[in-house]
């Protein structure tokens, strides 16, 4: 098997398994902690957003953001086809849909979260505090997973129609 077609297997298989992420966030998790208490639900979100940093979750995300990225270097050979273009198009629509927005906006919001020691704030503060992260989290959330699902799908369906 060559190289480029490895990369491209990755691409597929790492950008597939964060737009399940990030689908998954916005479709249950997000909602399901949604229905909870003002301190419930920081209290959760603080708790799995601490939980998903780990080896496994830095692996698929870098993974995706490197193989991605390597789809248009190991296939410019093919170079001025519009599948080579796709391959371009796919690498933009992830850095900035999925990786930008989680550096720029996602992570800024969790940090905020993070640092903030739940116990020893007011119900007023905890109430201002979850007003001014859930809805944008969630918003630049559903970016991240309709960017990634258009990533995945484009490589997905540019994998089919390559000449093998």
């Amino acid at each position: 098997m060559k190289t480029q077609t490895i990369i491209l297997a990755f691409a597929i298989l790492f950008t597939g398994l964060m737009a399940g992420i990030f689908f998954t966030w916005s479709n249950a998790v997000k909602p399901g902690i949604g229905k909870l208490s003002d301190l419930e639900y920081l209290k959760a979100f603080q708790s799995m957003n601490r939980v998903i940093l780990n080896n496994a979750f830095r692996l698929v995300f870098a993974g995706a953001l490197i193989a991605v990225a390597l789809v248009p270097v190991f296939y410019f050979n093919l170079y001025p086809k519009n599948i080579f273009w796709v391959f371009v198009l796919t690498l933009v629509i992830y850095w900035i849909g999925a990786f930008g927005v989680t550096i720029l906006g996602n992570i800024p919001l969790n940090e905020i979260l993070d640092k903030t020691n739940l116990e020893s704030i007011s119900s007023e503060e905890v109430k201002e505090l979850r007003r001014s992260i859930e809805v944008k989290w969630n918003n630049l959330n559903l970016i991240r997973a309709i960017s990634s699902g258009i990533t995945f799908l484009s490589l997905l369906v540019s994998f089919l129609f390559l000449d093998k």
